[in-house]
Order: structure tokens, then sequence, then C-alpha cells
């Protein structure tokens, strides 16, 4: 029944239908989940990214995080984040903007969610990180002046929104002139051409296109125990959990796994 209702939802989110109701929704789920899954050792929700022979460093603390943070060590690889200010839109936990905060030397780094609880836990979880900020937003509205970014990343976020093409027109308008919009999410196969022409409405320049699906896949496999012991511990939304998480055997994992959904990872510049 749960594979059933969650596969609906999929639909309903690949075909944009209802999009005020999309939203809402999603944003309901985020608060919940910040509610009930509180643990200080998951700063993360995405479904990572693991590449054989990616041996980028972290500390020992960081390790048992590896596969979701080599997601966003793949969307700011080799851009000129030192020095610059960076905006996560769809921060969720934090653990992305923590990792760029720690890791590679911003001026700053604002973590921006449509969801109030998972802002506060956030807030909770990557105490102490200098450079770190989070607030509650909308994508669609962003609550910031023109050119006021150098990076805007956005990590498997963009599917809980109602108006993609809104929210990249907000990108290129906070995005500094020749400042990044780094971008990685999942749809339906059929569904990238629609995905690339709302994006395209940033006015930016695409420079990089990936499929990434299959290291998706690779790091769903590498979490898949932690995730399990993780989950047997929440008697509530258990079966909802395996599917929303991606563990095998979900919807979402046979999508990635055999071809139906794609995990894609983009780059943009805006000129100037």
């Amino acid at each position: 029944m749960t594979s059933r209702v969650f596969s609906r939802v999929l639909a309903v989110m690949d075909n944009g239908a209802f999009p005020k109701a999309q939203k809402w929704m999603w944003r309901s789920i985020y608060n919940l989940l910040s509610r009930s899954w509180r643990d200080p050792d998951w700063r993360f929700m995405n479904y990572g990214y693991v590449a054989g022979g990616d041996t980028f460093s972290l500390k020992p603390e960081d390790e048992p995080e590896r596969a979701f943070i080599g997601l966003y060590h793949q969307a700011v690889a080799g851009l000129p984040v030192a020095g610059a200010r960076v905006l996560e839109v769809g921060s969720g936990r934090g653990g992305g903007s923590r990792y760029i905060a720690r890791y590679h030397g911003p001026a700053s780094v604002t973590g921006l969610d449509y969801s109030p609880a998972t802002v506060r836990l956030a807030r909770r979880l990557n105490t102490g990180t200098p450079a770190l900020a989070f607030q509650v937003g909308d994508a669609e509205h962003l609550p910031f002046a023109d050119d006021a970014f150098d990076i805007v990343v956005n990590i498997e976020s963009s599917h809980c929104y109602g108006d993609v093409e809104a929210f990249a027109r907000e990108v290129g308008r906070v995005t500094a002139p020749g400042g990044w919009f780094t971008f990685a999410d999942m749809r339906g196969r059929g569904s990238l051409g629609d995905l690339d022409r709302q994006l395209a409405a940033s006015g930016m320049e695409l420079i990089d296109s990936r499929d990434i699906s299959a290291h998706v896949v690779a790091a769903l496999d590498a979490a898949e125990s932690r995730k399990q012991a993780r989950i047997k511990r929440s008697w509530f939304m258990r079966r909802f959990m395996r599917e929303f998480s991606g563990s095998k055997g979900s919807m979402l994992y046979k999508g990635l796994s055999e071809g139906q959904v794609a995990y894609v990872a983009r780059r943009y510049r805006k000129a100037g």
C-alpha cells in the first residue's frame, strides 16, 4: 500500500500537477521529519554520490557521511568558492552548507529552506561553524537583493517546488555577474527536457550537463546499512521512510537503478 501511495505522489510531482498543493505537501513532510528525526549524526537527507577513485579529504568526524557529502563535493568541485558569497536554496538539515563552509573557505554561506522546523534543526545541528547561517525562505521568491551571491547551490530540492521556472528566474536575479549556479536533482527520464527548459529561465549559460544516476545508486548502496539501522528505530512512518530514503526495494531505488528515473547535475554561469 505504501509503495502505491508513494508512486502516486511521485507521478504528481513529475507531472507538475497541483503545484500549490505539491509545495504545501513537501513542506509538511519536511516539517514532520525534522520533528521526528532529530539525530545529531544525521545532517543530510540527500541520496548521495559515490564515484570510484574519488578520494577527497574529510575530517574523521565527517567520514560517516562521506556518501552524502559526495553530492556536494561534485557540485562545487572546481568552482571558485574561496572568498565567495554562497547561497544554498533548499538547505535542509544543513550538512551540505556546513561542508562548503568548513572545507572550501567561502566568505559566507547562507542556507535557505521553506520548512521552519527544518531551519531550526539545521541551526541546532550545525552550531559553531564560522560564516554559516540559516534562514526560512521561499525558493520561488528569494528574500535577497539582486547580485547578492557569487555561487548558488541547489541539491535534491527542486522537485518540491511549485514553479521551477520562477525559482530559476530568482537564481538568475540574485547571482552576481560572472557567478555560478550548480544544480542536482532527479526527474522521470521523460521529463528532463522540461527540466532544462525550466532551468534556462535563469538566463544563465549552461556550462556542464551530466547524468549522475549510477553514482547516486552507488551512494544509496553505500549508505544502506546505516539507513536501515536508523529506520528500524522509527516505528512511526517506517514504511514511508523506506520509500522516502531510497532504500533497496523502494520505488525510487528501482527507478534509478533501472533507468526510469534520472539523477542529473547541471552547472550554469551568469554573463559578466
